[in-house]
């Protein structure tokens, strides 16, 4: 991160609002796996690729830190959260309590279309899946699972959600990749689409319960080696 000659990782911002949009790409390149678990931040290097001040930049990434994804060490800056396995199986817990409960209220107040544009997001994910676009099929994996809890209605269980998204992203960014064959990502979701299709809470809780527990097992065993 403090090498001089190295390609720009950051794109240069206008002065409206600096400390949050720095935030906002701070954590993009977290989440797409530019910034890795335990690498420096640099605050020198950041503002000169953002064309701003270090005032905002250390605004930006302390504000991060207080959302557990950005760790200060004295005399030393600030770094990436590098996430060991029991903090990922507490953030899959956190995660697994959220949606279950979104997906409860989903299935009330879900329309037609809401259900049309899910079984699309699935079929999108089994293309990339087959035609090995791991990086955007995770995306969209996220993205479904999004969409099912904004279809829950509490939009402080959705803000949550992208907080504890963002942390299993940085987390499995170290991981690389998770699965070997990619497509059995979104096969994983047919059963979540079946109970959608049926309208059956209590179906859908129970699958996405074994959806969620199977996600956490293999993430959790990796990070701990047993998974090799």
């Amino acid at each position: 991160m403090d090498d001089e000659g190295s390609a720009p990782l950051f794109s240069e911002l206008e002065s409206t609002d600096l400390a949050s949009r720095i935030a906002d790409q701070v954590l993009k390149a977290i989440g797409d796996g530019r910034l890795r678990p335990g690498e420096k931040v640099g605050e020198a290097r950041l503002a000169r690729e953002l064309g701003t001040s270090r005032a905002p930049v250390r605004e930006a990434l302390r504000l991060l830190e207080s959302q557990g994804l950005i760790v200060t060490h004295p005399r030393r800056g600030f770094f990436v959260h590098a996430y060991d396995a029991d903090e990922l199986d507490d953030i899959y817990d956190l995660r697994e309590c959220l949606e279950l409960h979104a997906a409860g209220a989903a299935v009330a107040r879900m329309t037609d279309a809401d259900f049309d544009r899910l079984a699309r997001q699935v079929e999108l994910m089994k293309t990339l899946g087959h035609s090995g676009q791991l990086k955007e099929q995770v995306e969209q994996d996220y993205a479904f699972h999004r969409m099912l809890c904004v279809m829950g209605g509490n939009m402080r269980i959705v803000r949550m959600f992208d907080q504890i998204a963002l942390q299993l992203r940085a987390g499995i960014a170290l991981l690389g990749r998770v699965y070997d064959d990619p497509r059995e990502i979104a096969r994983s979701h047919d059963p979540l689409i079946d109970a959608l299709r049926a309208r059956d809470a209590e179906r859908l809780k129970v699958e996405l319960r074994e959806h969620l527990e199977d996600a956490r097992i293999h993430v959790v065993q990796l990070y701990r080696g047993d998974g090799e």
